[in-house]
């Protein structure tokens, strides 16, 4: 069963001693971006659209925690804007995968007594 940490570039984020966690289950959905020409017979033809043309979405979820590190994980969020890159860290057996990434979109739930919720998208971007 693969697993993901989260980190940002070269530091850990405020309130974690080393990269956090998303829970199990988490999804990732691929669109490769590809040029298609249709010809009147019948006949395709497809190229893919630039370098890095796999467009990449994870859905992730922080599920009852503690409110504190919930709003550890939205404070980190809403330092980046949406606009600054993080590392994540894909581990299954296939071995580990870091990627960067950007959360442009995030849903708090406040559960119940003292423990949150959070969901988030993490988009992959292709960039130094």
């Amino acid at each position: 069963m693969a697993t993901a940490i989260f980190q940002n570039d070269g530091s850990n984020i405020t309130g974690f001693s080393g990269g956090v966690a998303v829970d199990k289950g988490f999804t990732r959905a691929s669109t490769p971006k590809v040029h298609t020409m249709t010809f009147g017979d019948g006949y395709e033809q497809r190229l893919a659209d630039g370098i890095n043309n796999l467009a990449q979405t994870m859905n992730v979820s922080f599920s009852t925690r503690p409110k504190a590190e919930i709003d550890d994980i939205v404070a980190f969020f809403e330092s980046l804007g949406g606009v600054s890159k993080f590392r994540m860290t894909i581990d299954d057996t296939n071995g580990n995968e870091t990627i960067k990434v950007i959360c442009r979109q995030w849903n708090q739930t406040w559960a119940y007594d003292d423990f949150y919720s959070l969901s988030a998208t993490f988009e992959r971007v292709y960039e130094a």
